[in-house]
């Protein structure tokens, strides 16, 4: 079976797709899968490190406001429709799967004209412009979060890497704990803003350390590497305090840890529920609120706990988060209650569709093409990062 995934750009389009190859490979370690992408975007480094092959396509953002640029889209995007069609040639795909981003239309549109079986996976509660069209083109779209709104739409969850997945913190906690160099008797909160850190968040966290100490709190704090080249180690009164620019391992940090602080992606969202985390969510205060949007399920089932980004302070983190961090029986109950909102096995149940689809199992009538209507144009980045 040959698949190819179109899910450039940001760590929350390229990691579902990367999670659902290595899915196809353990049903079929023959599958040959190539992942289309661009020269500006993390897949560059993501995927070939993965041990995928890469097709490059060119990157057409979309202008957000009316301008000359707007005039160069149409012959761009023809540009990237060929290019990707080439790249479906070259392995002769039987199935295109997309996840959104600058690349995920291009890849649609090529496919379409070769009549090749359409997946889109929508990881976010408010669907990406570029995977409402290709919702437009396929009835096999499938979502990350139970509330997504879009035509056709299957509820799966978002396939996570199987070191999550297959995670189990209790049994993993004293020796992550002793990984970090943190101890095994304390309360341990776990902080982390994405990729690259997020600024409110390391100077609120950096602020509390007082409040932290005091109540016998230990952190663990991923400050993103754009603001610190070494670990640092600020432990005061035997309450461990340690500042890292970066974890490769995430399962590691997850196991070491009784909450999180963190924003709210739907990557975030899905791998903490997953592994049975609290987290103390942040979401990201721009866009259209799906960061909100994602965390919200999780904490009305009493998951976690949600804050906006101009109210937290070190005031609000001794007041809110430290009193749930000191109660243990709290801390369980919101482990379990997180827990039954995670989904361990969207990436083989997603694989599993797909290759059904590929293989012509499941119904693949072509719609209509679309109306000219305002998701015409959606063809570009959607500029979302579902991390």
């Amino acid at each position: 079976m040959r698949v190819a995934l179109a899910g450039g750009g940001t760590a929350g389009h390229i990691e579902p797709a990367l999670s659902l190859a290595d899915a196809l490979r353990r049903i079929d370690p023959d599958t040959q899968i190539v992942c289309l992408g661009t020269e500006r975007g993390l897949e560059t480094r993501l995927v070939p490190m993965r041990g995928y092959d890469l097709g490059l396509i060119p990157a057409v953002p979309l202008p957000r406001k009316l301008t000359p640029k707007l005039l160069q889209v149409p012959g761009k995007l023809a540009n990237a429709i060929s290019a990707a069609g080439d790249r479906l040639d070259e392995i002769q795909a039987d199935v295109l799967v997309g996840f959104g981003g600058y690349v995920a239309t291009p890849g649609y549109l090529a496919a379409r004209r070769r009549r090749l079986p359409i997946v889109v996976h929508e990881a976010n509660p408010l669907p990406g412009l570029a995977n409402r069209l290709g919702a437009r083109l396929t009835p096999h779209v499938f979502t990350g979060h139970p509330h997504t709104e879009i035509r056709n739409g299957r509820y799966v969850g978002i396939p996570l890497r199987r070191q999550i997945s297959t995670l189990d913190r209790l049994a993993m906690g004293d020796k992550a704990r002793a990984h970090f160099g943190l101890r095994s008797d304390l309360p341990t909160l776990l902080i982390f803003g994405g990729s690259q850190g997020a600024q409110a968040v390391n100077e609120a966290a950096f602020q509390a350390q007082p409040a932290f100490t005091a109540a016998g709190v230990q952190v663990l704090h991923v400050v993103g590497p754009k603001n610190a080249e070494e670990p640092e180690d600020r432990t005061v009164d035997g309450v461990p305090y340690v500042a890292v620019p970066y974890v490769d391992r995430m399962d590691i940090a997850y196991a070491a840890a009784d909450m999180a602080m963190c924003r709210s992606g739907a990557m975030t969202c899905a791998e903490l529920t997953a592994v049975g985390l609290p987290g103390c969510f942040v979401p990201l205060p721009i866009g259209n609120g799906e960061q909100r949007l994602n965390a919200e399920p999780v904490v009305e089932a009493g998951g976690g706990l949600i804050v906006d980004n101009a109210e937290l302070s070190a005031q609000w983190i001794a007041e809110h988060l430290i009193p749930v961090l000191t109660d243990t029986d709290r801390v369980v109950a919101m482990s379990e209650a997180a827990a039954s909102m995670g989904r361990r096995d969207a990436d083989m149940e997603l694989a599993r569709e797909v290759m059904a689809i590929a293989r012509g199992e499941r119904q693949s009538e072509m719609p209509a093409v679309p109306d000219s209507d305002d998701e015409d144009g959606a063809y570009l980045d959607d500029g979302k990062d579902a991390r």
